[in-house]
């Protein structure tokens, strides 16, 4: 059951990785590129995973699980969720501190020293790496879903305000269940951590990959609706003025 959720996540965070590149490529909206590329994060990290409790951990294939799942994921679903609420040009500085912050995570996760790691089981950070590595998941993670949290409770805010975002052709209620759905997606990704943390069952864990996955990537598609044909009416007349992506 384990490497068949392992799997399926690997795959499914796959296609929805292809799917937001591919509406990137369409709109070059920050957002979906922020998106973009935390999917394709949550693809490695699945697929190290997979290769993990299939044919058994090394340290290599944990650093890539951890360093992907552990400590970048989250912060890349978060600068979505600020290109999509707050606009491009918050999104564009917060961008450089991530990357900054991706650039010294990736150089310490593959360089840190840790402890030696075997058998099929998933390994659990505390019992692996030292405190940096671990404050850098900590704080990535800590930091991405509060922003996540914070712009779902804002996008509520606002519906009961004005049911629409300043400046933007997006009603607040189509952003309002978007940011809830990627909250709760990343909620249960989190409580899946958790319970692996402390508990250690690992089937739990992976079928916590598999269903939050699709939850936030479920919050995408309502976040995108049907944007497509309001751009289109938009742009008989006047040029469209670029979302926070």
């Amino acid at each position: 059951m384990v490497t068949g959720f392992a799997f399926l996540a690997t795959a499914v965070a796959s296609l929805f990785a292809e799917s937001t590149f591919v509406r990137w490529t369409q709109r070059r909206s920050a957002h979906l590129a922020a998106w973009a590329v935390a999917l394709a994060m949550f693809a490695f990290a699945s697929a190290a995973l997979a290769v993990g409790v299939s044919t058994g951990w090394d340290n290599g294939t944990f650093r890539v699980f951890y360093l992907f799942g552990a400590i970048l994921n989250v912060p890349w679903l978060a600068l979505g969720t600020v290109a999509l609420l707050i606009g491009e040009s918050a999104a564009r500085r917060a961008r450089w501190y991530l990357v900054f912050f991706s650039g010294l995570a990736a150089g310490v996760m593959f360089s840190a020293p840790m402890e030696a790691v075997s058998g099929f089981e998933i390994p659990v950070g505390k019992d692996v790496f030292g405190a940096f590595p671990r404050a850098l998941a900590a704080i990535g993670s800590g930091v991405g879903a509060a922003v996540i949290l914070t712009g779902a409770a804002w996008s509520v805010v606002q519906l009961s305000r004005t049911g629409r975002v300043a400046g933007t052709t997006r009603s607040v209620g189509r952003l309002a269940g978007a940011n809830g759905l990627i909250a709760l997606g990343t909620l249960v990704l989190s409580s899946g951590g958790l319970v692996q943390g402390f508990v250690g069952h690992d089937e739990a864990f992976t079928i916590s990959l598999a269903v939050g996955i699709t939850v936030i990537f479920a919050g995408f598609l309502v976040a995108e609706g049907r944007r497509s044909t309001s751009d289109a009416a938009m742009s008989e007349g006047a040029s469209v003025a670029q979302l926070p992506s």
